[in-house]
């Protein structure tokens, strides 16, 4: 892909995503500390409005994104709908958050710790989306709920917890929210949840299963050695006794 675009002298769209993958995950994190700073410390003007500058400066930087890459896009019309989540969150401001989701991409930096194998990642991706899924979640609910009639959710301790059991699957049931944007907010934790916990538990189980076959290879490769010796022994016992017996029959010749 490098080579064609170095001979056609073209922006690929692989190549737009090496240049801007890491500034723009850079960009996401610098989001989420504003956001965070503007919904935890519930800031009143003139903070929040350094906030919310910071906010649309970097959503500006997704749209920006967004269009280029739907420039480059081979297949136009076929990558719009197939990313179509990505339309909607820079097209809809209050969906923003969401793009917060892009700090997983650091994790590709702590893969090279997992290893090679297939299941270190699905691990790393899988810890590293709840986490930032969970605390997302969590400023989300507390932005929506906090001054709600009839909330149970105030502090960021208390979006917290219930960011945690709402992904787990728990549904404790303690504190729910009151309001359709909580509500929507927790359908998307619960789906992930759902996602998640299957991932960790398929990853575990075929982790027991690759142990169990290995197990089981180990004691067939012994017992195959076993029975190579053993056929050996046999044979060279045969040799001998034929041996034996040639030896006899030429003494009694």
């Amino acid at each position: 892909m490098t080579q064609a675009r170095r001979a056609t002298g073209r922006l690929t769209q692989a190549h737009w995503r090496q240049l801007t993958d890491i500034p723009l995950t850079i960009a996401a994190a610098v989001f989420l500390g504003a956001y965070a700073w503007e919904v935890i410390a519930d800031l009143q003007p003139p903070e929040d409005i350094i906030a919310e500058t910071i906010m649309w400066a970097i959503w500006g930087l997704f749209v920006v994104d967004f269009v280029v890459s739907l420039v480059l896009a081979d297949r136009r019309l076929h990558w719009f709908f197939t990313h179509f989540l990505d339309f909607l969150i820079v097209a809809l401001p209050a969906l923003r958050p969401l793009r917060l989701l892009r700090l997983v991409t650091l994790l590709k930096f702590l893969n090279r710790g997992a290893g090679r194998a297939l299941r270190g990642r699905v691990v790393t991706y899988a810890a590293g989306a709840a986490i930032v899924l969970v605390f997302v979640a969590a400023l989300a609910e507390l932005d929506v709920e906090r001054h709600a009639v009839g909330s149970h959710i105030h502090t960021f301790g208390d979006s917290l917890w219930w960011a945690c059991v709402t992904i787990a699957s728990v549904g404790y049931g303690d504190i729910t929210p009151v309001t359709l944007e909580g509500r929507l907010i927790a359908v998307g934790v619960m789906a992930a949840g759902i996602a998640l916990v299957g991932t960790v538990a398929a990853t575990f189980a075929s982790f027991f299963i690759d142990r169990v076959a290995v197990t089981n290879q180990i004691e067939n490769d012994e017992t195959q050695d076993a029975l190579a010796l053993l056929t050996a022994e046999v044979a060279a016992l045969r040799a001998e006794l034929k041996t034996a017996n040639n030896s006899n029959s030429l003494e009694h010749s």
